[in-house]
């Protein structure tokens, strides 16, 4: 059993569960729970080790499954303490399993025909509930600009509920945006916008571009887009939440696409 915080394994899920940089770094994430862990397997990947607690694999839990299946695949697993269990989760309340993966990898299916643009949004909850959208929605892939929130920090895991193992997530700037998107159609989404978004043809190979929480699209966004799209609101209000206004223009581009 692994009783000690200072351990080598507990250590490094420490430091891929709070810095960016090393998660970059050395291509890794962290991913905690039974649900999450078992969909990044059924996607295709295998952690490089599991940290697991007694009580959460107990029999009949779902932490024995996964715990007996990554067993079968040879897979190194740890018991710990809860106290390290503790000290390496990100969660409040921990399930008792962390394992360590390899960051997704996907290849875009060309041609493009749907891809959505984050710009600016901060917020790592928005940005995994975005991702989560985006997959249900049937996005053919996402790119976030310089400016955003790391999709693989905890919290967007956590929200993206898998979504990070299904969907092209590329974290590229603007150069590399235009490049990728330069066949599509480009709609920036904002409160003023010119068009109505369900007046918009969106069968067309088409890019949306969602802004940040607190300013909106920035300007490079602006001078690329040709056009903006706007959700009709009541009662005065000034805006969607980045993660919602991504939703009600992404699934009436899936009601439009059959």
């Amino acid at each position: 059993m692994i009783t000690s915080p200072q351990n080598e394994r507990v250590k490094l899920v420490r430091s891929l569960q709070s810095q960016t940089k090393v998660r970059r770094e050395l291509q890794r994430l962290v991913l905690e729970g039974a649900r999450l862990i078992r969909d990044a397997f059924h996607a295709g990947y295998l952690p490089d080790f599991l940290l697991y607690t007694a009580d959460a694999t107990l029999p009949g839990k779902a932490g024995a499954e996964t715990l007996s299946l990554f067993q079968s695949q040879n897979v190194p697993c740890f018991l710990t303490s809860d106290q390290v269990m503790a000290s390496a989760a990100d969660t409040q309340t921990p399930q008792g399993l962390i394992a360590v993966f390899p960051l997704p990898t996907h290849h875009i299916t060309l041609p493009l025909t749907l891809a959505l643009i984050l710009d600016g949004v901060a917020d790592p909850g928005n940005v995994g509930t975005i991702l989560r959208t985006a997959g249900a929605a049937g996005v053919g892939a996402v790119f976030l600009a310089p400016n955003c929130a790391d999709p693989y920090n905890p919290k967007a895991l956590r929200a993206g509920m898998g979504a990070h193992f299904r969907v092209p997530i590329r974290i590229v700037t603007w150069a590399q945006i235009r490049a990728e998107c330069q066949e599509l159609l480009v709609y920036v989404a904002d409160g003023q916008g010119t068009v109505r978004y369900d007046q918009i043809d969106w069968v067309r190979p088409s890019a949306l571009i969602i802004g940040g929480e607190a300013r909106g699209a920035a300007s490079e966004a602006w001078k690329w887009a040709g056009n903006s799209a706007a959700i009709p609101m009541s009662n005065a209000s000034e805006s969607l939440n980045a993660a919602a206004a991504a939703a009600v223009i992404l699934f009436e581009a899936r009601r439009q696409r059959g």
